[in-house]
């Protein structure tokens, strides 16, 4: 679970991350939001494609944030999405869009410390995007992902280098905790891990990273 820092924080910028961290003025603000966005659009398309066969399918979407990725789900045929995050804030603007999307009676959204709660079942599709930016204990994370999974998992995780990189230190240095990883220690993270198939792709700033387990 992120620490309440991380929690209170995200609770508080729901409206601004669901507009992409809006739309920040100066020329190399204006430069790394749309290097940001075409990143967040790439991991989103290759998620959706990854969740297929989709329909009657479960999905867990963990740190799903205002429901980008759930509601988008349901609206393909899955039979079932759970949503959970740290955020009420978050929460609350997935709810609203999944009732304003007719898919509500699929969607469930609730706050959920996912290494502490007890799953008496495993989903089909297991998500977390840009949600191990901010997971002390990445290990155990990946762990309990894949031992909850029963078909295939989607991670991202940003890269250490680079402007962005460089960017989102000093951005979140006064705000809450970050965590950068190059792409031998998120190899290492799945070293111990049972699973079928591994990919890892640079996509921008980040590792998407597919897991297939069988």
């Amino acid at each position: 679970m992120p620490s309440p820092k991380v929690s209170n924080f995200f609770h508080g910028y729901a409206h601004d991350f669901d507009a992409i961290y809006g739309n920040s003025n100066g020329l190399l603000n204006s430069i790394i939001n749309r290097l940001f966005r075409h990143c967040m659009k790439l991991r989103y398309l290759k998620t959706l494609e990854g969740c297929s066969p989709i329909v009657g399918r479960s999905v867990l979407d963990i740190g799903c944030g205002p429901g980008h990725y759930s509601i988008a789900l349901a609206k393909l045929g899955a039979g079932e999405v759970l949503g959970i995050d740290f955020a009420e804030g978050m929460l609350q603007l997935a709810r609203e869009r999944a009732a304003q999307e007719n898919v509500a009676n699929i969607c469930q959204f609730r706050k959920r410390d996912f290494l502490e709660y007890e799953f008496d079942r495993k989903f089909d599709y297991t998500i977390l995007m840009g949600f191990m930016d901010y997971i002390e204990r990445p290990s155990e994370m990946v762990k309990k992902v894949l031992s909850i999974t029963a078909t295939r998992s989607f991670f991202s995780f940003p890269l250490d280098s680079g402007i962005l990189a460089w960017q989102r230190k000093l951005r979140y240095k006064l705000r809450c905790e970050l965590y950068l990883y190059s792409e031998d220690a998120v190899r290492k993270l799945f070293s111990n891990c049972e699973y079928a198939k591994l990919n890892i792709e640079r996509i921008g700033r980040d590792l998407f990273v597919t897991v297939d387990k069988k």
